[in-house]
């Protein structure tokens, strides 16, 4: 279904149904080869009876995606079922973000869970689709190598990174009310925070993952008045240049609020507040503007408790995890070698055993995330999806931050598009002596 300012389009693939004449003139029909769609408007509710008729005989379960604004996801599904369009089979997918707070959330969880059970709502996060993503799990709980290596007395700290290039580009109306905490934080980074930190599953069941997801939620460590202003870093883009062209800043995209405190960018450093994360720290940078498009989890292992090699080389002695979620999806495990040749002596090296899906396996095509998370919805599979609770954690951990931003009044802290971040942003993981 489209947004609330035009008629949403139905569409069913496979072999076209013989065409019927509709009664209401608002609507309309249109087929070809291989599919066949229609068109209303949704926010009337005498157009659902058209669908009811257009899903006769279908034989298979409906699947209803709501890519429309939060708000009106109640009121599709209450008319899909006055218009005796759903039966038990059939499901809904909802896109993020699901409200704007936690409050909002609830509502907005409270009217889709009045038509649809838990069982059949599919919030859908994308990043939960990449194949990396799902290589996480195969890779901590698959590999006693890391396994035993995933905790507090082996890693040093982890970084996550979430980089785009793209400004506002025409969404300012929804951008400015949400802001990167909402937009970005609040469901990918956080996912992924979770399946970094979660503990193993019982088994690979829905709920079986999702448990140990909530439990990383839940553990999170909330911001107190004195980390605000060290571990957390808000800014705004001003203009610049990337890829060798100027771009405008924030307050002057199109249709801007001059006066607009929302953040185009967000750093920060938390914690899991468990046995297996103790003091570990997780450092999470996400902005608009950035010099490349990137995404990817770095995870920093401890440095050996006894070194015999080159004083000055100390800085290169640990190994690193680079798992990265695009461009190119792969794994790479940073390791130290001798350098090579008769002078070397044994001077070290830092060299990436590493795995590039698409040079892996140059036969097998990388699905893309919604593809896959479009068919686990269709075979009925929810563990890559959202539950409600992780929703509501979710949200509940960052309306303290929102709410203690709001306390502090402050301007978010300028930086030119093309750069990665304020200052701040880099001198909040160097206090610690560590580096992005």
């Amino acid at each position: 279904m489209s947004t609330p300012s035009g008629p949403a389009s139905i569409r069913r693939s496979g072999p076209t149904s013989r065409p019927r004449s509709w009664s209401d003139p608002r609507l309309r029909r249109a087929s070809s080869p291989d599919s066949d769609f229609l068109q209303l408007d949704f926010t009337r509710p005498e157009g659902y009876a058209a669908i009811r008729e257009w899903r006769q005989g279908a034989g298979r379960p409906m699947v209803v995606y709501l890519s429309v604004a939060a708000k009106i996801y109640g009121d599709i599904c209450r008319h899909l079922e006055a218009g005796g369009c759903l039966d038990d089979e059939s499901r809904v997918v909802v896109e993020k973000p699901i409200g704007y707070d936690l409050a909002s959330s609830t509502e907005i969880n409270d009217a889709i869970g009045a038509v649809f059970p838990e069982s059949r709502i599919y919030r859908i996060d994308h990043y939960l689709g990449k194949e990396t993503v799902q290589n996480l799990i195969a890779l901590r709980f698959a590999n006693p190598l890391f396994g035993t290596q995933w905790n507090q007395n082996h890693i040093s700290h982890v970084e996550i990174t979430v980089a785009e290039q793209v400004g506002i580009e025409g969404r300012w109306g929804y951008f400015d009310d949400a802001g990167q905490l909402r937009d970005m934080v609040q469901n990918h980074l956080l996912q992924l925070v979770c399946l970094i930190a979660m503990d193993p599953p019982a088994n690979l069941d829905a709920d079986a993952i999702r448990d140990e997801k909530v439990k990383v939620l839940k553990a999170l460590k909330p911001f107190t008045d004195d980390m605000l202003g060290r571990d957390v870093v808000r800014g705004q883009y001003t203009a610049g240049t990337i890829d060798g062209r100027s771009v405008p800043g924030y307050l002057e995209e199109e249709g801007a609020n001059t006066e607009s405190h929302t953040e185009s960018f967000v750093a920060m450093k938390t914690g899991v507040a468990n046995w297996r994360w103790a003091g570990v720290p997780f450092y999470l940078r996400t902005g608009k503007r950035m010099p490349e498009k990137l995404s990817q989890i770095v995870i920093h292992f401890r440095q050996q408790p006894h070194y015999i090699f080159d004083p000055d080389q100390r800085g290169l002695a640990a190994n690193k995890l680079v798992i990265r979620l695009q461009p190119e999806e792969g794994i790479a495990l940073e390791v130290l070698t001798k350098d090579s040749g008769l002078d070397k002596g044994m001077r070290l090296r830092r060299g990436p055993l590493h795995l590039e899906f698409n040079s892996a396996f140059p036969k097998t095509r990388i699905p893309d995330a919604y593809e896959r998370l479009l068919l686990e919805v269709m075979k009925g599979q929810q563990y890559l999806f959202v539950r409600r609770d992780e929703v509501e954690h979710a949200w509940q951990w960052c309306d303290n931050l929102i709410a203690a931003w709001e306390e502090r009044d402050e301007p978010p802290r300028r930086y030119p598009a093309g750069s990665w971040g304020p200052v701040a942003s880099i001198a909040m993981i160097t206090q610690d002596g560590r580096s992005w």
